[in-house]
């Protein structure tokens, strides 16, 4: 499920920054260099000063270029170009739904029913959800063998079999909504508070100030990435039940707005916002985490002799950010386990999981069971050792 959702992942964004700093640091370089090339050939301003042969006018600012939103283009074609954000985003989502959906299920063991022949293993009543399938016998890496749960693939096919191929597409229309949300809330942050002031990382600066340059660019998006999750999370929690109602076959939550007329009539305003403090929490250590990895990395691991220190560092924190979000995954699944806990749905109840008194009790209980990570690998997926343990 998705991090991030409202969300491009804060990982791909890091990266995509990283690399276009370099970009463009190099190409500043680059511009000073032929700049001074360039006036060393020129004539005295005498014979510059030719009425059919004008002066150009002076160029603005890479800058102020970008109508200081942080995006591409002038600020006259920034509506264009937040627009073909918005498409690009709601192509690649809707692409990566079946992907997602899988892994929602998945994460919460509940795609099956008890009555399809769940393994006794499974089939206790304090465990969360029911597997429909039983798990195979293979063997690790270590040449041991394990019994491995159902991949991304057997799971599609099944979801296929029942509901056809339009079935993987179940709570799309929030999930394109949200992250529309979240996009449009971001460009529109921008142009209220210009980041302006942020400036860059550069070689020249000591450990001192980069440091506190990185402090500055973090706060600044951890600002951003909060408001546009807080704004877009009701839509998440509408598309998180729609998805999960496969599991009983229910048709409760059909469109947006009748759905959130059901959850304000149920839970009132917070059922809105169930499962909110995980992925905040998540979205503030991944960002903390990842930037931080990466400029200690960059200034004491990547030295400048390096002929390609550049190209590295450009990469560190596209690479930081994958290891990172690994680390946080936890925060997703208790987030989103907790988006359906306990809403009328068959996936959120006993048998398929137990009702949560909060998101701290639902983390202790994946602690004890040893699934935390459950749902992070979609390949190679093992019984976990712990899967009998009973909710306390």
């Amino acid at each position: 499920m998705g991090a991030s959702d409202p969300e491009v992942a804060p990982w791909a964004r890091g990266g995509a920054a990283g690399m276009a700093g370099a970009g463009a640091g190099a190409g500043a370089r680059g511009g000073a260099a032929a700049g001074v090339e360039a006036r060393a050939r020129d004539p005295p301003p005498a014979h510059r000063a030719h009425p059919r042969h004008p002066r150009p006018a002076a160029q603005p600012s890479a800058r102020r270029m970008d109508g200081g939103s942080g995006g591409l283009g002038s600020g006259d074609n920034a509506p264009t170009t937040e627009a073909l954000f918005v498409a690009l985003g709601a192509g690649v989502t809707a692409l990566s739904h079946p992907l997602l959906y899988v892994k929602l299920l998945i994460q919460g063991n509940a795609i099956g029913l008890p009555e399809m022949g769940a393994l006794d293993l499974m089939a206790t009543t304090d465990l969360v959800g029911h597997e429909p399938m039983p798990p195979t016998l293979g063997t690790n890496v270590l040449g041991r063998k394990v019994l491995y749960l159902p991949s991304f693939f057997t799971y599609a096919k099944y979801i296929v079999q029942v509901d056809g191929k339009i079935g993987l597409f179940r709570g799309l229309s929030p999930r394109l909504m949200s992250n529309a949300l979240s996009t449009v809330t971001r460009g529109s942050m921008k142009k209220v508070f210009p980041p302006d002031e942020i400036e860059q990382v550069s070689n020249k600066d000591d450990m001192k100030t980069s440091l506190k340059k990185v402090v500055k660019e973090t706060s600044y998006e951890m600002m951003m990435q909060c408001v546009s999750r807080m704004l877009a999370h009701p839509l998440h929690v509408i598309s998180m039940r729609c998805m999960v109602q496969f599991v009983g076959r229910e048709a409760k939550y059909s469109g947006v707005l009748s759905s959130i007329g059901k959850i304000f009539k149920e839970e009132g305003l917070l059922g809105f916002f169930v499962g909110l403090i995980p992925h905040l929490l998540g979205d503030v250590v991944f960002l903390w985490g990842c930037n931080l990895l990466a400029h200690f990395i960059n200034a004491y691991l990547v030295d400048d002799s390096f002929s390609q220190a550049l190209a590295i560092r450009s990469y560190t924190k596209f690479v930081m950010g994958i290891a990172v979000s690994m680390l946080t995954y936890p925060f997703l699944l208790v987030g989103d386990l907790m988006a359906v806990n306990n809403c009328g749905l068959q996936a959120g109840l006993p048998p398929y999981s137990p009702v949560f008194k909060s998101w701290i009790h639902c983390w202790k209980y994946l602690s004890v069971q040893g699934q935390l990570f459950r749902g992070s690998s979609l390949l190679f997926r093992r019984v976990s050792s712990g899967s009998c343990f009973a909710l306390e």
